[in-house]
């Protein structure tokens, strides 16, 4: 298993202005819709559909994680449309959807999720280390951290999809 170091912000507002001034390099969108399977504690299984916006082409994944907070551990790998399109159909879920900007700001990559069902814009930083996470110092445009704010979790924002569908 492999450990994701990561922290997310809450994003007040589109960095159009950084991305027209050349400090933000958009490198790719994707429009991603997210289906968990099973959680259990701080375990998580999930699929997921990616429309890579740029070149048109799909990808499915099949993803575990492990823990909560800054580092997790996951296992991802790729599946066939044919499986996704079984697990998706047989668990009738409402997907979670959100289009993906993936940038690079200065020496960082990005990743800004825009929630399309919801009001909310997210920013994530990914980090080779726990070193390097702890010493990361972000900029105040980034928004609050909300790292381990569970509120603000996938399979939190998901699981509420699943119990308005049932109003």
């Amino acid at each position: 298993m492999t450990l994701e170091i990561e922290r997310k912000f809450l994003l007040p507002d589109y960095p159009e202005a950084l991305i027209q001034e050349n400090v933000i390099q958009i490198k790719k969108e994707q429009l991603i819709e997210q289906t968990y399977l099973a959680m259990a504690g701080d375990q998580e299984l999930r699929v997921r559909k990616i429309k890579d916006l740029t070149h048109d082409q799909m990808e499915f994944t099949h993803t575990f994680k492990k823990g909560h907070g800054i580092a997790r551990e996951e296992v991802e790998y790729s599946i066939s449309e044919g499986l996704y399109e079984q697990i998706v159909t047989t668990h009738q879920a409402i997907p979670l959807i959100k289009k993906r900007t993936t940038a690079v700001w200065g020496d960082t990559m990005i990743e800004i999720d825009d929630y399309k069902q919801i009001r909310l814009m997210v920013l994530e930083v990914e980090f080779e280390s726990v070193e390097e996470e702890e010493s990361f110092i972000p900029p105040e445009w980034f928004g609050k951290d909300i790292s381990t704010e569970k509120q603000y979790s996938n399979k939190k924002v998901w699981k509420e999809l699943q119990e308005s569908k049932e109003d």
